[in-house]
């Protein structure tokens, strides 16, 4: 089975989104350089709705292409899901999503993607590794991602830290009870406006 990892950008004060969901500068990064995520790169999921492409710094292109082009699967909660109308069917990484959600899917919605809604977190690991294959599978931080965390199905937390205060709002590890012991970090990374961290869970 692939490796699961638990990602989000996020303040360095560990918020992925203010009181109100919004983001606010954390996402800057993805457009304050000259280098496409993959050479060629025709993406279009941009902030301004305008078709404008991801555009990093170079340190942050080569270390975020080949970590998207590995991932098989995204699991996200309903509340991303819903505040981003699932990217339209179109997920910024992997050919699969599974959404952690006691609601189905929204009646007619994108019949064409591979968008999968399962009840609880164990569920949804389970059915990610079974699309995903020997692929990753990337978990999103927040609740659904510290819950995931503290089931012990996570293996690494990768982690891009913007250089801003938040203060509060959305906590990237959710609200997981207990100390979870984290190795590393085995990758550290120095782009424009974000670090990119990994770390790898202990047992």
């Amino acid at each position: 089975m692939g490796t699961v990892i638990m990602h989000n950008v996020m303040s360095v004060d560990g918020f992925i989104a203010d009181d109100k969901d919004a983001v606010g500068p954390l996402h800057d990064w993805y457009w304050n350089g000259d280098t496409p995520i993959t050479p060629g790169d025709d993406q279009d999921h941009d902030r301004s709705g305008a078709g404008s492409r991801f555009r990093l710094s170079k340190a942050s292109a080569e270390y975020v292409g080949p970590v998207w082009a590995s991932i098989g699967v995204i699991i996200m909660g309903r509340t991303l899901f819903d505040l981003v109308n699932g990217w339209e069917g179109r997920p910024p990484a992997g050919d699969h999503v599974v959404v952690v959600s006691h609601r189905p899917k929204p009646e007619g919605w994108h019949p064409e993607a591979s968008y999968h809604f399962v009840g609880d977190v164990t569920a949804a690991v389970a059915k990610a590794q079974e699309l995903a294959g020997e692929r990753v599978v990337a978990v999103n931080a927040g609740d659904v991602g510290g819950q995931i965390l503290a089931a012990g199905l996570v293996d690494e937390v990768a982690m891009d830290v913007v250089p801003v205060v938040f203060g509060s709002g959305k906590r990237y590890f959710g609200r997981i009870d207990g100390q979870h012991l984290l190795t590393g970090p085995h990758v550290v990374v120095q782009g424009d406006g974000v670090l990119h961290l990994r770390y790898k869970v202990g047992r």
